[in-house]
């Protein structure tokens, strides 16, 4: 398989063999892709500094089994300027994608929404809401997309005013309970607001507890080490 001049990002790299470079590549027609960089280190590589995460890049490879090898690579536009906290959610980003997306599995849309985001954490946006929105994505592209319409076992719509217990494997449960009884509890308009997209202030801590449960129950007990980097 021969692929040319594919939008892409780099998620991850590491050294490999003498001067060569690992990468996982994040493309928007290939979907996670991993690449061999021969001599990507040596002192004279074209590509010594231009294979880091979050540069807009054209890829080139040609691949027979599960790792290709990069032929060619150009940077597309100058790379978003991220640092202090946008820049760990970028790296938070490239973590839960290197970690939900299986290899050869393209979303374009995703890959899309992906760029985006890394402008809008450039551009100053608050990070927060823009981060809830793109778990909730991924989550839909990985297959494990959220019921944020109907209650479970019901064609009852979510209502603004109720509070629910999100199931992972069946959905939001109406609850009697409120959320200072319970507190892994969320609100039908934090529901609807991440549904929409229209996420405001007052829904961030109830989405923010969501999402860290569901990704929590999905990928099992080994920890997000971008959050770790965070909290110290």
């Amino acid at each position: 398989m021969r692929a040319s001049l594919e939008p892409s990002y780099i998620l991850h790299g590491r050294p490999y063999s003498e001067s060569s470079a690992l990468l996982e590549a994040y493309t928007r027609n290939h979907g996670r892709v991993g690449l061999v960089a021969r001599g990507a280190r040596g002192s004279r590589s074209r590509w010594k500094n231009l294979l880091q995460p979050f540069r807009p890049l054209l890829l080139s490879w040609t691949q027979r089994g599960e790792l290709g090898t990069l032929t060619g690579a150009d940077q597309v536009a100058s790379p978003p300027a991220l640092a202090g906290d946008p820049l760990f959610c970028g790296l938070y980003a490239n973590e839960l994608l290197m970690r939900f997306l299986q290899r050869s599995d393209p979303h374009p849309g995703l890959f899309d929404h992906y760029r985006d985001m890394l402008g809008e954490l450039a551009a100053g946006a608050a990070p927060q809401p823009i981060l809830r929105l793109f778990e909730h994505r991924l989550l839909a592209a990985a297959g494990f997309g959220l019921q944020l319409e109907h209650e479970h076992g019901s064609d009852r719509p979510i209502r603004p005013g109720s509070w629910y217990r999100y199931e992972p494997d069946s959905g939001p449960v109406a609850s009697e309970s409120t959320v200072g009884e319970d507190q892994q509890l969320v609100s039908g308009e934090a529901l609807l607001a991440l549904k929409s997209g229209q996420i405001r202030e007052r829904h961030l801590r109830e989405l923010k507890a969501l999402m860290r449960r569901l990704i929590r129950y999905y990928l099992g007990d080994r920890p997000i080490r971008s959050q770790q980097f965070f909290s110290q």
